[in-house]
């Protein structure tokens, strides 16, 4: 009976909480992800509402018939159907891949590879209705684009402290504020200003120069590829996870360029007479799988080569 407690004892001793979750993440099988996510699409086209708006009309080929009616701009509009559709397999397909590489890494950095997933699955969650929006009614939506953004964004945000690990992440403070408030507030300042001058609630070039600022913040606390930020300090960023880091830096920096283009190119802000919905929506879609997928690509491509200098 000794024996037996003792033995309990020491079994009892060696299940800290790091190792049940390394038996729970062991047992969580790849075959088993990707049947809950097949599982969730199929729901998800299986509860597809109904409008009653009438909706266009389907030509032999299977497609809308306004994108080759003749009228307008045939060609563009065919390239934002191809763009919304691409962009929803591609987020999709990136989520597949970034969940089935999550046990491939170190346990360190398997939140990582876990918000690169959340950021294309939640993507390919709005692209789908966007998509369907356009090929039903013929329309952009800019509520279902900004409802991704204003989760998404925050969220490539936190890449940072997930990748480079918190002792890279200062303890420096702007207004009371530490880095991962700093980094939320400037996405919310961003997105709420954006969709504010595209819905046509306020001047459009205030809320293009307010939006600005939020895009200011983040860089202002995940540094640039040329100097640390308020909140990140390089020296601590161990060398296999810095060109990971300027990466990420760059796609902030520069890939974020072209949303601020697309923009302009909104309908509301009409910065010409040629400006329209496809032309804004061809940027914006562009933008998305370039930094979006680019993001964990690149996070992933650290994680794989940290992961190999820890083992």
């Amino acid at each position: 009976m000794r024996k037996l407690v003792k033995c309990n004892r020491h079994l009892y001793a060696k299940l800290t909480p790091a190792r049940v979750m390394e038996n729970v993440n062991s047992r969580i099988s790849t075959r088993t992800i990707v049947l809950a996510l097949t599982v969730t699409c199929l729901a998800l086209v299986a509860t597809q509402s109904v409008s009653a708006v009438e909706t266009m009309e389907i030509g032999e080929d299977g497609l809308p018939m306004f994108l080759t009616d003749g009228e307008g701009n045939d060609n563009l509009e065919m390239l934002t159907f191809f763009t919304f559709f691409l962009g929803y397999i591609a987020m999709g397909a990136a989520f597949v891949f970034f969940i089935v590489e999550r046990n491939n890494v170190a346990p360190e950095y398997r939140t990582t590879m876990t918000i690169s997933a959340l950021i294309v699955g939640i993507a390919a969650f709005h692209y789908y209705y966007m998509r369907g929006v356009y090929a039903d009614y013929g329309t952009v939506s800019i509520e279902y684009r900004y409802m991704d953004w204003i989760i998404t964004v925050p969220l490539m945000a936190l890449k940072f402290p997930s990748l480079v690990g918190k002792d890279a992440i200062t303890d420096n403070k702007f207004a009371g504020m530490g880095f991962t408030a700093i980094c939320f507030l400037g996405a919310l300042i961003m997105i709420g200003f954006g969709y504010a001058g595209e819905a046509g609630m306020m001047n459009e070039y205030l809320a293009l120069v307010l939006g600005g600022m939020g895009w200011a913040m983040i860089i202002v606390a995940t540094g640039t590829p040329w100097t640390s930020g308020l909140g990140v300090d390089n020296s601590k960023i161990a060398p296999e996870l810095m060109w990971s880091t300027n990466a990420l830096r760059w796609f902030i920096v520069v890939g974020w360029i072209i949303y601020p283009i697309g923009y302009l190119f909104s309908p509301e802000v009409a910065i010409s007479e040629a400006v329209n919905q496809e032309t804004m929506a061809v940027l914006y879609n562009s933008a998305d799988m370039i930094n979006k997928i680019g993001f964990g690509v690149v996070a992933w491509m650290g994680a794989k080569k940290a992961s190999a200098m820890v083992a």
